[in-house]
């Protein structure tokens, strides 16, 4: 992939996605679309967007028994989105009816540990060890799972693609090293630069804020790109 980095469109607003996505559309690989947009706009919003011609990544974070997340899988066939999300705590059969469900050249990605959460927020949820760790045995299961790939944080990322050197690394939560935390959201807590994450092994960054909520987003865009 020439251009690594995905936008992050989060916002339900269509017509400001689809300005957003025209302003930056030369200096970006691609289009995340999560939950939000999802739940607003539906298949329908998809299509409007996939039609700007961009790879879309529909980040919906799929993760219920086995058949349900595979139907739902199946449900979102002729969207054919270039990257789609799962979460890898599902667990092993639910991973692999995921992969069997997508449509040929979609890529099936599997959420490790989102970049909200540190070491003391997995201990209240009964994870014991560090995020570190957490996130290689998660990236092992969907390695067995034969999914392909996973998304982590830039700071687990060189430890995963040497377990996994043939996978697929999605990595958000980066930040350009000039944007204070403040400014680009605190909700991340493991962030780093889009030239670390992509010297560390990221096969695709995923840039929200530091583009959209930029004075001029194609400018932002571009200074980005010129630093991998």
């Amino acid at each position: 992939m020439s251009n690594r980095i995905f936008v992050a469109l989060d916002t339900p607003d269509l017509a400001r996605a689809k300005a957003l996505a025209q302003r930056v559309h030369h200096h970006v690989g691609g289009i995340k679309l999560g939950l939000e947009f999802f739940m607003a706009n539906g298949r329908a919003g998809v299509r409007e967007m996939a039609d700007l011609g961009l790879p879309i990544f529909l980040d919906l974070k799929l993760h219920d028994i086995p058949n349900t997340v595979a139907k739902a899988i199946q449900a979102l066939r002729p969207l054919e989105p270039a990257i789609l999300t799962v979460h890898a705590s599902g667990g092993r059969a639910m991973l692999e009816d995921a992969k069997a469900a997508a449509p040929i050249g979609t890529k099936i990605v599997a959420v490790t540990m989102l970049t909200s959460l540190d070491d003391n927020d997995l201990v209240t949820t009964g994870v014991h060890g560090s995020a570190h760790d957490q996130v290689l045995r998660l990236t092992e299961l969907a390695m067995e799972a034969q999914v392909d790939g996973i998304v982590c944080s830039g700071a687990e990322v060189a430890a995963a693609k040497k377990l996994w050197p043939k996978g697929f690394f999605v990595v958000p939560g980066v930040r350009p090293s000039h944007g204070a935390p403040g400014v680009f959201g605190g909700d991340q807590k493991r962030v780093v630069t889009p030239r670390m994450a992509a010297d560390s092994g990221a096969s695709i960054l995923v840039i929200g804020r530091p583009i959209t909520q930029a004075e001029d987003p194609d400018m932002a865009a571009r200074e980005i790109e010129a630093t991998l």
